[in-house]
């Protein structure tokens, strides 16, 4: 008896959902063979955005304005999760390895030396006096 139904297995469910997880995850392509890539939008298209009207999706925590977390993320992406801990001199060289923005490397200049950072949270609020204030 045939269902009419074109819908598969749960194997073939977990297996799609993990060709997009990284994607989904992170906001931004993943993949190392450009050919994979999605491709960009045409010439006589509009670009597209994740948040056409803003820069972020969700709340912005307290104590923090949109500018600082897009500031954070940018630093924490510029350094990866493998740095920490580590002092000014360390997140500076790891930022150059990584080729980072110019204005992450001038904020990571900036940084007090002598000091032993645990998060870009941590390097952030030291910069700029903004941290998230947590609610228990």
């Amino acid at each position: 008896m045939e269902r009419g139904s074109d819908k598969h297995g749960s194997r073939m469910d977990d297996a799609l959902s993990a060709e997009v997880e990284d994607l989904t995850r992170s906001g931004r392509e993943t993949r190392s063979d450009e050919s994979r890539s999605h491709e960009p939008s045409g010439e006589d298209q509009p670009d597209i955005d994740r948040a056409p009207d803003t820069t972020l999706t969700g709340g912005v925590p307290e104590g923090m304005t949109d500018e600082d977390v897009e500031g954070r993320s940018e630093l924490a992406a510029s350094l990866g999760k493998e740095v920490w801990p580590a002092n000014a001199q360390i997140l500076l060289d790891k930022a150059e390895e990584m080729n980072a923005p110019d204005r992450v490397l001038q904020l990571l200049r900036r940084l007090p030396q002598g000091r032993e950072y645990a998060s870009a949270g941590e390097v952030w609020a030291t910069l700029t006096g903004a941290h998230e204030q947590r609610r228990f």
